[in-house]
């Protein structure tokens, strides 16, 4: 393994390139479905509360489902879970358009949303566990975390743009057209790079007599954690909707989200070079204060309605997400035994959808109520909550510590052994490639 870790030495991981590419085109309709529903829905019923509700079901129900494919891909293999998932999640996003152009009833739209949401491909969580699984704890795992993070967020800044150009200037209905399409087609070949893909491991229980990622204490405390960043992503989607309306701007929605999403990738960047002296569990806490802090002029700046000062305080939003997004993920290569990964990773993206579902509900209603700039409020309180929650929790991000002070994890299955991670909480060199 290479000395100076970088993203040059990241990308020469054999192997790795056969699922990047496949996996990046698949990860984009998650990106599309949120913003395409409110758009969508709110086109048809002309309400900001209606369609905050459709898309808070279609995340909680992914949220509820995802760590169960989470499950079944570490038992049975990603492919099999992912083929037919792609498949009846393009049934279901059809048959929502379906009902929304007809005008179907509060009731039916959320009947079907439950489905459209239980089927979400989880691509970015089996991306990360063929990160853990070809890295095997080397000193590039935070790499991989920082890389991972820029990926999605650069699938932030082309999806919500791209499905709202859709939405806005062909069809309505458009942009989750596009969604069905791309889950179905990247979907297929992703899970057709099997070579690359983490072993099943069949009936086999992990580490520890422990049968779920669940039961790990420090991923229950990330689970709390980044439903806060998902009420970032939520609230800024719905927000940033209702003030660009609001100020008769609709087209420059994309454009702020895009902004929004761009300082995340920025700062994602930095973060995968960066010389980190502190291991993840002390650096969560304070990523999560400057996360909390940093969402704080949202409401102030949409009520002066002036979209570059929120395009602004959206950009510093932005770089404030990708330190805490990065840090969470890196310590589950940690705290998680190999075969459980999977499954961490998605009750982690499960949460960001549930608090995104629940930020976007809220801040639908308070958009239709006391008006567009009342919804960046989502953002603030979200963030804060969880950072108390980070705070008071935070030994149990450290998992058990070892002699020298750094996080022991658990060893490979039939091991009753532990194991200290490398490369967190020492020096490391910067490599700009």
């Amino acid at each position: 393994m290479a000395s100076k870790p970088g993203y040059r030495q990241l990308l020469r991981t054999p192997g790795a390139w056969s699922f990047l590419v496949p996996g990046f085109l698949a990860r984009q309709p998650f990106a599309m479905l949120t913003i395409g529903i409110v758009l969508l829905v709110q086109h048809t019923t002309g309400s900001f509360a209606v369609a905050g509700a459709v898309s808070a079901a279609t995340g909680i129900s992914m949220a509820l489902c995802a760590p169960q494919a989470g499950r079944l891909a570490d038992r049975f293999g990603q492919r099999a879970v992912l083929v037919p998932g792609a498949l009846l999640h393009a049934a279901a996003v059809s048959s929502l358009i379906t009902l929304a152009l007809l005008d179907a009833p509060l009731w039916a739209l959320l009947l079907v949303s439950v489905p459209t949401g239980a089927t979400v491909p989880q691509i970015g969580p089996m991306v990360r566990a063929r990160w853990a699984h070809r890295l095997n704890g080397s000193p590039l795992m935070p790499t991989a975390a920082a890389f991972e993070s820029v990926t999605d967020e650069f699938t932030f800044v082309v999806g919500p743009v791209l499905a709202t150009a859709l939405c806005t200037g062909v069809h309505p209905a458009a942009g989750l057209t596009a969604e069905a399409v791309l889950t179905v087609v990247g979907g297929l070949l992703f899970a057709a790079q099997s070579r690359t893909a983490p072993p099943a491991h069949g009936g086999a229980r992990p580490v520890g007599g422990r049968t779920s990622a669940l039961s790990v204490p420090g991923v229950r405390v990330l689970i709390v954690a980044f439903l806060g960043i998902g009420a970032v992503f939520g609230g800024m989607q719905v927000s940033l909707t209702a003030f660009t309306q609001s100020i008769g701007a609709p087209g420059a929605n994309g454009l702020l989200y895009g902004v929004f999403a761009g300082g995340n990738m920025l700062a994602g960047i930095a973060c995968g070079v960066v010389v980190w002296r502190s291991a993840p569990h002390q650096r969560l806490p304070r990523a999560y204060v400057l996360l909390a802090l940093a969402t704080a002029p949202l409401w102030f700046a949409a009520s002066l309605g002036s979209a570059a000062l929120v395009g602004a305080v959206g950009l510093l939003v932005g770089l404030a997400i990708a330190p805490a997004l990065i840090t969470g993920f890196t310590l589950v290569e940690q705290l998680v035994p190999a075969g459980a990964r999977t499954e961490a990773f998605t009750w982690l993206t499960g949460s960001v959808a549930l608090g995104q579902a629940l930020a976007a509900t809220t801040a639908g209603q308070l958009a239709d109520r006391t008006g567009a700039a009342a919804g960046f409020l989502v953002p603030l309180a979200g963030t804060a909550l969880a950072a108390v929650t980070v705070a008071v929790l935070r030994a149990r991000l450290a998992g058990h510590p070892t002699a020298d002070g750094a996080p022991a994890v658990p060893a490979p299955s039939g091991s009753d052994e532990r194991v200290v991670a490398r490369g967190e909480g020492h020096r490391m060199p910067v490599s700009v490639d």
